[in-house]
Protein backbone atom coordinates (compact mmCIF):
# COMPACT_ATOMS: atom_id res chain seq x y z
CA UNK A 1 0.00 0.00 0.00
CA UNK A 2 0.89 3.36 -1.27
CA UNK A 3 1.89 6.37 1.69
CA UNK A 4 0.51 9.12 1.10
CA UNK A 5 2.89 12.03 -0.73
CA UNK A 6 3.82 14.74 1.64
CA UNK A 7 2.79 17.96 1.22
CA UNK A 8 4.76 21.14 1.89
CA UNK A 9 3.42 24.41 3.81
CA UNK A 10 1.61 25.91 0.86
CA UNK A 11 2.45 29.37 3.05
CA UNK A 12 5.88 28.57 2.55
CA UNK A 13 5.38 28.95 -1.33
CA UNK A 14 4.19 33.12 -0.87
CA UNK A 15 3.44 34.78 2.11
CA UNK A 16 1.99 38.26 0.66
CA UNK A 17 0.48 39.64 -2.09
CA UNK A 18 3.35 41.62 -4.03
CA UNK A 19 0.80 44.14 -4.86
CA UNK A 20 -0.39 44.40 -0.93
CA UNK A 21 2.60 46.39 0.13
CA UNK A 22 6.67 45.72 0.64
CA UNK A 23 8.03 42.37 0.90
CA UNK A 24 10.25 41.26 3.31
CA UNK A 25 13.57 40.31 1.57
CA UNK A 26 12.69 36.56 2.84
CA UNK A 27 9.22 36.54 1.51
CA UNK A 28 10.86 38.24 -1.81
CA UNK A 29 13.46 35.32 -2.33
CA UNK A 30 10.89 32.35 -1.43
CA UNK A 31 8.85 33.71 -3.71
CA UNK A 32 11.57 34.35 -6.48
CA UNK A 33 12.64 30.89 -6.31
CA UNK A 34 9.05 29.68 -7.08
CA UNK A 35 8.84 31.81 -9.85
CA UNK A 36 12.08 30.98 -10.72
CA UNK A 37 11.03 27.47 -11.10
CA UNK A 38 8.34 28.05 -13.54
CA UNK A 39 10.23 30.36 -15.57
CA UNK A 40 11.94 27.49 -17.63
CA UNK A 41 9.05 26.30 -20.70
CA UNK A 42 9.86 22.79 -20.13
CA UNK A 43 8.50 22.74 -16.05
CA UNK A 44 5.69 24.63 -16.92
CA UNK A 45 5.22 21.69 -19.50
CA UNK A 46 5.98 19.09 -17.21
CA UNK A 47 3.06 20.84 -14.79
CA UNK A 48 1.09 21.20 -17.13
CA UNK A 49 0.83 17.43 -17.87
CA UNK A 50 0.66 16.16 -14.42
CA UNK A 51 -2.51 18.48 -13.79
CA UNK A 52 -4.04 17.05 -16.95
CA UNK A 53 -3.86 14.03 -15.38
CA UNK A 54 -7.22 12.21 -14.20
CA UNK A 55 -5.78 11.54 -10.72
CA UNK A 56 -3.53 15.00 -10.76
CA UNK A 57 -0.37 12.66 -10.70
CA UNK A 58 2.02 11.21 -13.27
CA UNK A 59 5.07 8.56 -13.81
CA UNK A 60 8.65 10.00 -14.73
CA UNK A 61 8.30 6.89 -17.60
CA UNK A 62 5.39 8.85 -18.76
CA UNK A 63 6.52 12.56 -18.73
CA UNK A 64 9.86 11.81 -21.15
CA UNK A 65 8.28 11.58 -24.33
CA UNK A 66 5.61 14.20 -24.44
CA UNK A 67 8.51 16.59 -23.61
CA UNK A 68 11.45 14.83 -25.85
CA UNK A 69 13.77 14.69 -23.11
CA UNK A 70 15.43 11.60 -21.41
CA UNK A 71 14.72 10.72 -18.11
CA UNK A 72 17.83 12.21 -15.98
CA UNK A 73 16.75 15.93 -17.36
CA UNK A 74 13.19 15.29 -16.96
CA UNK A 75 14.31 14.24 -13.41
CA UNK A 76 16.31 17.56 -12.87
CA UNK A 77 12.88 19.96 -14.16
CA UNK A 78 10.97 17.76 -11.69
CA UNK A 79 13.33 18.21 -9.01
CA UNK A 80 12.90 22.02 -9.32
CA UNK A 81 9.28 21.78 -9.23
CA UNK A 82 9.89 19.72 -5.82
CA UNK A 83 11.58 21.82 -4.78
CA UNK A 84 9.44 24.75 -5.35
CA UNK A 85 7.04 23.06 -3.73
CA UNK A 86 4.62 22.92 -6.87
CA UNK A 87 4.67 19.05 -7.21
CA UNK A 88 5.09 16.26 -4.28
CA UNK A 89 6.81 13.36 -5.10
CA UNK A 90 6.03 9.73 -4.23
CA UNK A 91 8.75 6.57 -4.62
CA UNK A 92 6.52 3.14 -5.73
CA UNK A 93 9.46 0.61 -6.05
CA UNK A 94 11.76 2.07 -9.13
CA UNK A 95 9.67 4.53 -10.42
CA UNK A 96 8.70 8.23 -8.86
CA UNK A 97 5.69 9.67 -9.37
CA UNK A 98 4.67 13.36 -8.66
CA UNK A 99 1.40 15.06 -7.71
CA UNK A 100 0.51 18.37 -8.52
CA UNK A 101 0.39 20.58 -4.66
CA UNK A 102 -2.88 22.90 -5.52
CA UNK A 103 -2.85 24.61 -2.38
CA UNK A 104 0.73 25.82 -3.58
CA UNK A 105 -0.68 27.20 -6.32
CA UNK A 106 -3.60 29.00 -5.06
CA UNK A 107 -1.01 30.71 -2.66
CA UNK A 108 1.05 31.42 -5.82
CA UNK A 109 -2.33 33.06 -7.57
CA UNK A 110 -2.97 34.87 -4.55
CA UNK A 111 0.85 36.36 -4.31
CA UNK A 112 -0.13 38.06 -7.46
CA UNK A 113 -3.69 39.22 -7.15
CA UNK A 114 -3.80 43.39 -6.55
Amino acid sequence: MSQPLPLRDPAAACCASVTGGALEVEQAEQLARVFKALGDPTRVRLLSLIAAQPEREACICDLTEPVGLAQPTVSHHMKQLVDAGLVAREQRGRWAFYRVVDDALVSLSAALRP
